[in-house]
């Protein structure tokens, strides 16, 4: 998996590339939670190019998005969400959780 940080006025994009396995979710927690320490918690996750999310990639996006949440301070928000990986957040009932939008444009113009 390929990780890419960038940081804006309003939030913080981080790209992921590949698959998100036991072995590479945390290397995404890592990313997400280095951004959440720097007291920033507006988070867009770009999914475009994610392959395969498994049950512990999930964990780490709902885990974010309690901390995230926590206090009203912000939101983990999911930009370009691969149509199978869509499938299984709706399967688990994790699409109530995250505002989910079409691309990243209109995912960074939400905060």
């Amino acid at each position: 998996m390929e990780l890419i940080t960038e940081q804006f006025k309003h939030c913080d994009l981080v790209k992921a590339a590949g698959r998100i396995d036991s072995q590479t979710a945390p290397q995404l927690a890592e990313a997400l939670n280095t951004i959440i320490e720097a007291g920033r918690f507006r988070i867009v996750f770009d999914m475009s190019d994610v392959d395969f999310i498994s049950s512990a990639g999930l964990r780490v996006l709902v885990d974010v998005q309690k901390t995230c949440k926590r206090w009203n301070r912000g939101q983990l928000v999911l930009a370009a969400v691969p149509e199978r990986i869509y499938e299984t957040l709706d399967l688990v009932g994790f699409v109530p959780l995250f505002n989910i939008f079409d691309d990243v444009l209109h995912a960074i113009g939400s905060f």
